[in-house]
């Protein structure tokens, strides 16, 4: 196959990205700047705000890419973008500025949905150690603060196609990640100092349910090979926390100092900061919240896996830099016989490397987008 230097941007959410990877294995560049001090006053991310951000960053980041890459916009190959899922006017800052660029290089521009770009970060990562052989049919997990979703995937000629299997019916695990670290008075976003502050509690303290879906539950293939979706939910988690707090006056307290703290500009940085202004009733209820979260995401997965007979197992997106995740997961798959991968935690996050690499396969098929593109905001990955 010839060699190709894409040239991937990346704007679904809150952080601006720019990425070259040549061919879809190897990272040459990958810039992204993050909004979280924009966002974080607000407890989570504000559209509007996102796309002003974009527009002042996308330029910048976009040359930075390319300068720590030796590339210059004439010298890559093609773009890609993303066109969704995702915020609309965070996505139409980068479609419209890949477009612009497209027509003005006469570069040919690749549409990516986001979802497969995170599926594609691991393959990315795979390929750069040097395993080019994964066994299919892959079953990959993307869980994220947007998305929950399990698709059974197969090669389909230069590139996959993807079948759904399973989603969340209400909030995405990320979600609830970030909901429940803001009710307990924690900052934004709340994953990363939850799962940190999860290590000091006793994750049996609380016995949180695992989410019952009342209503039926979905049929995917149809025809005689129909199969049982897997569905997630996290609302119901979200509340179980808000009812535990309401009958806990020591946990209320530890949240008002904490949220004292925030306003007066004096908030916690470093796990011990944090630990030093957490009582051990809050740390195991932490520890609980995600204990039963991390059981529910394995546990229905490897059921799904076991359903569709899977071969390998995809881990991707924001959460799947959780560490508790990652460990249940190798545990758990180790006793099936399943393999199972993830992506590094710089590229579990949004980013414009597993754009460019998603598109590297379409690049070579020469699915070029239409010069009406634009933004999906509710796309759908097939």
């Amino acid at each position: 196959m010839p060699d190709a230097f894409i040239l991937g941007i990346e704007s679904s959410c809150d952080e601006t990205a720019a990425a070259v990877v040549r061919s879809g294995e190897q990272v040459i560049s990958n810039v992204v700047l993050s909004q979280i001090a924009t966002h974080q006053p607000y407890g989570g991310v504000v559209p509007e705000l996102a796309s002003r951000e974009h527009l002042r960053a996308i330029v910048p980041v976009v040359r930075t890419a390319l300068a720590e890459a030796g590339k210059t916009y004439q010298t890559v190959d093609a773009l890609a973008v993303t066109r969704g899922p995702g915020l609309a006017g965070a996505l139409l800052v980068g479609i419209s500025f890949a477009k612009a660029l497209a027509f003005a290089l006469e570069k040919p521009l690749v549409a990516v949905n986001h979802l497969e770009g995170h599926i594609h970060a691991v393959l990315l990562e795979e390929r750069q150690k040097g395993n080019h052989e994964v066994a299919f049919p892959v079953l990959a997990l993307v869980v994220s603060g947007g998305h929950t979703h399990l698709y059974l995937t197969q090669l389909k000629g230069q590139g996959w196609s993807y079948l759904n299997v399973g989603h969340t019916r209400d909030d995405a695990a990320g979600e609830a990640f970030d909901k429940v670290a803001k009710l307990l008075g924690l900052s934004y976003p709340g994953g990363p100092i939850v799962d940190k502050l999860a290590r000091h509690g006793d994750p049996r303290a609380v016995k949180f349910p695992w989410a019952q879906i009342k209503h039926r539950d979905r049929r995917v293939g149809g025809g005689n090979l129909e199969k049982p979706a897997f569905d997630f939910s996290y609302s119901g988690i979200k509340t179980a926390v808000l009812r535990y707090v309401e009958t806990h006056p020591e946990i209320q307290q530890g949240i008002a100092a904490r949220q004292g703290l925030a306003k007066s500009g004096r908030q916690p940085r470093k796990v011990e900061e944090w630990l030093a202004v957490c009582d051990r009733p809050t740390l195991d209820l932490i520890a609980s919240f995600q204990r039963a979260v991390v059981e529910d995401l394995v546990g229905k997965t490897l059921a799904a896996a076991r359903e569709h007979d899977v071969a390998t197992l995809f881990v991707t997106g924001g959460v799947a830099a959780n560490s508790e995740l990652r460990r249940r997961f190798e545990q758990e798959a180790a006793r099936q016989g399943i393999a199972v991968f993830f992506p590094s935690l710089r590229l579990s996050t949004d980013n414009a490397a597993m754009i460019a690499a998603a598109a590297y396969p379409k690049f070579l098929a020469g699915e070029f987008a239409e010069p009406d593109l634009s933004a999906e905001a509710g796309l759908v990955l097939r």
